[in-house]
């Protein structure tokens, strides 16, 4: 379950602070809210400046500086015969400039502000370290994305945007597998966890549910943040549950269980399979209105597919990053309608009410997450819904059954997705 901030949903206006209630601030005292609001203020604007700070430097570089610096790389005698790697060298030297403009800012919100709410545990060097290697990471996938979006605008001309939705839907599922084998042990020290008192139930859990683990292992978070997380990572053979550390001290053995029965529910509710469903339209979506803003900027002259040049690399990246921004609240909208569907399961699954109120009270508490935050920021931002509507999700089966923790379905009814209705 990777539980980004959360706030108020669109139709539900902020209430004033005479009028929170129990579930609106999660278990927190006075202090630990208003702190958790002022950690989510700063942390909204920084998400904001960056937005802004990534259109401002494409739009800079697409409009002042492209065509120079691919008539100075055209110069050079071991890139001006080949398109494909000026293209190469562009994306880098583009990659590498943001990470120049956007390396002040990150520090700031990844480093020194995690660290003046006490959530982080790095030392400046092995921030450096990690951000360097994200930076390297996001240069050879920067690289392969666009010199294969190029290739596909090169060979396949009108019909790129169609041929290019495939294409990225296959290279996302291909990511989707590798990103708990390669990618993720990049970043975080992984261990199988072997202690079966833990991972019997879990395995239990997803029994008859037609999900296939490869393991449950522990994912060492600690050295990093006092973030708790967990999470189903992979597709296919490399699906594997991961606990973080943190999680596995803090919580109770019936807390970890109804936070894993929520990513089982996504299985089970066929989460996983619609959202790549989606993942595949906006792209197309995507590749699609890139497409028009591209007639429109030839201005009536038509797109000369065959000869598209590799100046137009950062006006792409402009056009995708502002059409993502478009594209980005509804994908969340349906993103945090389906987590409260996997909520419901959770719930119907274990029966483990209490529990799943108590773990998210600690996940707010322990996060410095604002439990009832302004619609706004979870309209534009955030693919969880609030930890606040997430509890009164728990509260309302409490006070509507006959003891705290009822009992667990079983059978059929047990891998048989809610029909309850998630909102």
């Amino acid at each position: 379950m990777s539980q980004s901030s959360a706030a108020s949903p669109p139709d539900r206006p902020s209430r004033s602070t005479g009028e929170r209630t129990a579930d609106d601030t999660a278990g927190m005292t006075a202090d630990e809210l208003a702190e958790a609001k002022r950690y989510g203020r700063y942390d909204l604007a920084c998400t904001l400046a960056d937005k802004a700070l990534d259109v401002a430097y494409l739009a800079a570089v697409a409009t002042f500086a492209a065509r120079a610096v691919d008539g100075w790389l055209a110069g050079l005698p071991w890139l001006g015969a080949s398109d494909t790697l000026r293209l190469a060298a562009l994306a880098l030297l583009v990659t590498a400039g943001h990470w120049l403009v956007a390396s002040p800012l990150a520090f700031y919100s990844d480093y020194v502000l995690e660290h003046r709410f006490g959530l982080s545990r790095l030392s400046w060097r092995r921030w450096l370290w990690r951000y360097l290697k994200k930076c390297l990471l996001a240069a050879v996938l920067a690289v392969i994305v666009f010199v294969g979006l190029f290739w596909i605008i090169w060979t396949c001309h009108w019909a790129w945007w169609m041929v290019g939705a495939v294409v990225f839907f296959l290279f996302g599922a291909v990511l989707g597998q590798l990103f708990p084998v390669l990618i993720l042990p990049l970043f975080y020290r992984i261990e199988r966890l072997d202690d079966e008192t833990l991972t019997a139930p879990l395995v239990e859990l997803a029994r008859g549910t037609g999900i296939a683990i490869e393991g449950v292992y522990r994912i060492a978070l600690s050295e990093e943040t006092v973030k708790a997380n967990a999470m189903l990572a992979g597709l296919g053979r490399t699906r594997r549950v991961l606990l973080g550390d943190t999680l596995l001290s803090g919580f109770a053995p019936e807390e970890m269980e109804v936070i894993f029965a929520h990513e089982v529910g996504h299985h089970v509710l066929r989460h996983v399979g619609k959202m790549m469903a989606v993942g595949l339209v906006a792209s197309g979506l995507c590749f699609w209105t890139c497409d028009l803003l591209l007639r429109a900027w030839s201005g009536g002259a038509g797109v000369d597919y065959a000869q598209f040049p590799v100046h137009a690399l950062p006006l792409m990246m402009l056009l995708l990053t502002l059409v993502t921004l478009v594209l980005g609240p509804l994908h969340n909208a349906l993103s945090r309608r389906w987590e409260l569907q996997a909520d419901r399961y959770a719930l119907d699954r274990t029966g483990r009410r209490e529990a799943f109120a108590s773990a998210f009270r600690k996940l707010a508490r322990l996060n410095k997450e604002d439990p009832d935050p302004h619609w706004l920021d979870v309209l534009l931002f955030h693919s969880h819904p609030p930890i606040a509507r997430r509890l009164a999700l728990a509260e309302q089966d409490i006070a509507g059954a006959p003891a705290a923790d009822g009992p667990r379905p079983t059978g059929e009814e047990a891998t048989r997705p809610s029909t309850a209705p998630a909102e």
